[in-house]
């Protein structure tokens, strides 16, 4: 190979591997884009460890002259941190359980049995999911109060153990779509055997739908923990979690200061409280980051 192809294919590689040029290109776009994602985090991070000097100091940037660590503490504290997160966790973890039970159940008898109505019914379920929960809040409204479930957790919780809740059609169609995908012949075989529909469902069906399972799981998990309309509406105080913890924190930091003038620059410890908010969902991605991104794959949710 003489110097010129040679040099060629290092500098713009061929049809086995990438050159430089292609490498430099990719590595410069995907630098660029991790970058939007992580610089609101970068400035959360850097902010929360301001003092007031240097937040109002326009040439403190990213670094702070010195960590103020008590704006974490002020956070914990106005955030009532240990009360949220069991509240928010309880909501968030069982309705992403039940989510997957109830889901998973559906999705099945859509996939996997013929009976009257299935198409329309299945078309009512895609069109649930592109209503917008804000014009069924007063029914909801109503009959989370006639349930007896006003105030409680179990008003957010409830209606995920019917398959309904956050998203909880999408999740029906995520189960549908990845059941479909698997032959038929083991639902045949497992019948010839004896077993029933339930007994091939768990004994089958659910080992092989892990991806699905995992994907319907973070996905619930992550709604339930952001979800905040509905959940100031039939949540009580005792039960608050933790994203409406961070609306009341304006009211709570004021016995903080001595000042109304302190008060007015507490974007410190604002950032600090969604600093505490996000890391909860971040540590779960960040353990099942690997399994859900094969998950996602598997389901076809990127089509």
């Amino acid at each position: 190979m003489d110097k010129v192809a040679w040099t060629r294919r290092m500098l713009f590689g061929n049809q086995e591997k990438n050159g430089w040029i292609m490498n430099l290109v990719l590595y410069a776009l995907l630098l660029n884009i991790a970058y939007l994602y992580l610089n609101p985090l970068f400035y959360m991070i850097s902010t929360m460890f301001k003092n007031q000097v240097d937040l109002l100091d326009p040439s403190v940037r990213w670094i702070p002259r010195s960590l103020e660590w008590n704006n974490l503490k002020l956070a914990w504290e106005g955030l009532n941190y240990g009360k949220g997160l069991v509240n928010s966790l309880t909501i968030s973890g069982f309705g992403a359980i039940f989510h997957v039970m109830a889901c998973a159940l559906a999705g099945y008898a859509f996939a996997k049995f013929n009976f009257p109505g299935k198409s329309i019914l299945f078309g009512l379920l895609i069109l649930s999911f592109l209503i917008p929960p804000q014009t069924i809040v007063i029914p909801m409204f109503l009959l989370i109060k006639e349930l007896g479930w006003m105030g409680t957790k179990f008003a957010i919780i409830g209606p995920a153990m019917f398959g309904h809740g956050i998203r909880g059609s999408l999740f029906v169609i995520i189960f549908t779509q990845f059941f479909r995908t698997l032959p038929k012949e083991l639902d045949e075989s497992a019948r010839i055997e004896g077993a029933g529909s339930l007994r091939i469902l768990t004994r089958i069906v659910i080992p092989l739908a892990k991806p699905a399972i995992l994907v319907v799981f973070l996905f619930s998990f992550i709604w339930h923990w952001n979800e905040t309309y509905m959940t100031a509406l039939v949540v009580g105080p005792e039960n608050t979690p933790l994203t409406l913890s961070l609306n009341n924190l304006q009211a709570v930091l004021k016995g903080f200061y001595e000042s109304d003038a302190d008060n007015m620059f507490n974007e410190t410890i604002r950032m600090a409280a969604s600093f505490l908010i996000i890391t909860p969902p971040l540590i779960l991605y960040a353990i099942a980051q690997r399994w859900f991104v094969e998950g996602v794959e598997r389901t076809g949710l990127i089509e």
